[in-house]
């Protein structure tokens, strides 16, 4: 066997086990919530805050196992934060994991996963779950890829091409599509919810075991930093547009969480993810939304 593919084979069974080990918490704390709920019907007492019950996929925001750039290692991304906030915290099953672009997320090996997950009813306290999470769209972009998107700066160009990042969205648009179908065929109701990333500053900030995302293309294709901020406002602007489009149509039964805005300068760790407290103040606009809606 190859020694790259002897490496991707033990990373993904590494991801299987990592998820498997998510599902096995989560189905305890689900028993857990049913004994709870079964011995206050037996008190005759009233059962309230009974915590929404939610299934999570994603990419980073959903799945960031780092504390800013670095140590220690502790899960804070949005999903962390989440499970934080209100009397009543959110359970939820989250088979997000960071690296993923939508193209990865809707794929046939991880529309099985979630198909399994949706059908399997130790996962829920109603035979479904409350709500679907799901945080998609900024790794096909984001990346090496990132450079297929700019002109290059000849004195002319006007940083984004358009009509090559509307063919990127369109891909995106239909994973997003594809989630619809696949949960109106499995988990008929179900909202879905998801949202539009945020404006990062392409500084070349990054972790030391990934990255950086955004400058290195920007710096092939001759852009400056300050012009390049400018160009990924103007990216995720546009990513922003297809999403809000696909939550204006109620037969997706799709809300957006318009994240755009929320963070300051000073809430990103890097090109591309938030500090803890930066996916707090996402987390709370998830929460706030699913409050109002659910």
């Amino acid at each position: 066997m190859d020694q790259p593919e002897f490496v991707q084979e033990t990373v993904q069974r590494r991801i299987d086990e990592d998820i498997a080990k998510r599902v096995r918490i989560h189905q305890a704390n689900i028993q857990r919530l049913a004994a709870a709920r079964d011995s206050a019907h037996t008190l005759k007492a009233a059962v309230s805050n009974r915590p929404l019950v939610m299934l999570a996929q994603g990419d980073s925001w959903f799945d960031y196992p780092l504390t800013g750039n670095g140590l220690p290692l502790s899960d804070t991304d949005v999903i962390a934060q989440l499970r934080r906030i209100g009397s009543a915290p959110p359970t939820i099953l989250n088979l997000a994991h960071h690296g993923d672009a939508a193209t990865d997320e809707m794929s046939l090996p991880k529309q099985e996963r979630m198909i399994a997950a949706l059908r399997n009813k130790a996962n829920w306290l109603d035979g479904k779950p409350d709500a679907i999470l799901f945080s998609a769209g900024g790794n096909d972009i984001a990346g090496d890829q990132f450079c297929i998107f700019l002109d290059f700066n000849d004195g002319h160009a006007t940083g984004l091409n358009k009509n090559r990042f509307t063919k990127a969205l369109g891909m995106i648009e239909a994973c997003y599509l594809d989630l619809f179908a696949l949960r109106d065929r499995v988990a008929p109701g179900v909202p879905i919810f998801g949202h539009c990333y945020d404006f990062p500053i392409p500084n070349g900030v990054h972790p030391a075991c990934a990255g950086p995302w955004l400058k290195p293309s920007l710096d092939f294709c001759n852009w400056t930093v300050a012009q390049g901020t400018v160009i990924i406002h103007d990216t995720l602007a546009a990513f922003r547009d297809l999403v809000k489009g696909l939550a204006g149509v109620p037969a997706n039964n799709f809300h957006l969480v318009d994240t755009q805005g929320t963070l300051k300068p000073a809430d990103w760790a890097n090109e591309l993810h938030p500090t803890p407290a930066g996916f707090t103040k996402i987390a709370q606009k998830f929460a706030d939304l699913l409050k109002a809606t659910v």
